[in-house]
């Protein structure tokens, strides 16, 4: 098949030009959480879970006088570390759901962790944050929401099948995984977590919610 180069290019520059305020509109969004998180204050002892490859992970370490990371993946943490380069941040492999931390913690934070949780574990995740924090901690989430505006590109390109609370993903060597994946609205976010006993403040932007809590 002969590709015509300069129809191809043409293309190429309209996709980009299309896709400007769509990356702009990434920054500013993320720019929303960033703002949110650095007036949160991170501050004394953090717990960060599901640290993933270490993104908030950077943001965290700048305010926390200690930091602990946890996720099930070594290969994850392992590329936090990296990302990381702070000796003073301490990581743990383990199963949240098993894992018994050996101190209490005035933050826990996590980011597009808690749409992996089964909504019949709903409130046994929170009842272990609750144990997890100290008498006056607080709580910082950050996650995914479904485009309330529709049509737009940003969506997970490794997501190809959608089901009730849960996306089938593909990766690079062609093999597709089940994941849980429950996508909250923020009104119905705040009163689920309000109902575990919290009191909770949940925002959104067009593709993030996020906000905080503590135990009422």
């Amino acid at each position: 098949m002969v590709v015509d180069e300069d129809a191809l290019l043409a293309e190429q520059k309209s996709f980009y030009r299309a896709r400007a305020a769509e990356y702009d509109e990434w920054q500013h969004q993320v720019g929303i959480l960033d703002a949110a998180l650095n007036a949160f204050g991170a501050r004394g002892n953090v717990l960060e879970l599901a640290g993933g490859t270490g993104w908030w992970t950077q943001r965290l370490a700048e305010t926390a006088d200690h930091l602990t990371v946890v996720d099930s993946s070594p290969e994850t943490l392992a590329l936090n570390r990296e990302r990381v380069g702070r000796p003073d941040v301490h990581y743990k492999v383990a199963d949240l759901f098993d894992w018994h931390p050996d101190s209490r913690y005035d933050v826990v934070f996590f980011s597009f962790w808690l749409s992996h949780v089964p909504r019949a574990r709903f409130g046994d995740f929170w009842a272990l944050v609750r144990a997890w924090l100290n008498p006056n901690g607080r709580v910082f989430l950050i996650d995914n929401r479904n485009d309330p505006l529709g049509g737009s590109s940003a969506r997970d390109p490794y997501v190809v099948g959608y089901g009730t609370d849960m996306h089938v993903r593909t990766l690079g060597d062609g093999s597709r995984h089940r994941v849980v994946k429950v996508m909250y609205e923020p009104d119905e976010l705040e009163s689920l977590i309000a109902t575990e006993g919290w009191s909770v403040e949940i925002e959104s932007t067009q593709w993030f919610i996020f906000g905080s809590a503590r135990h009422a």
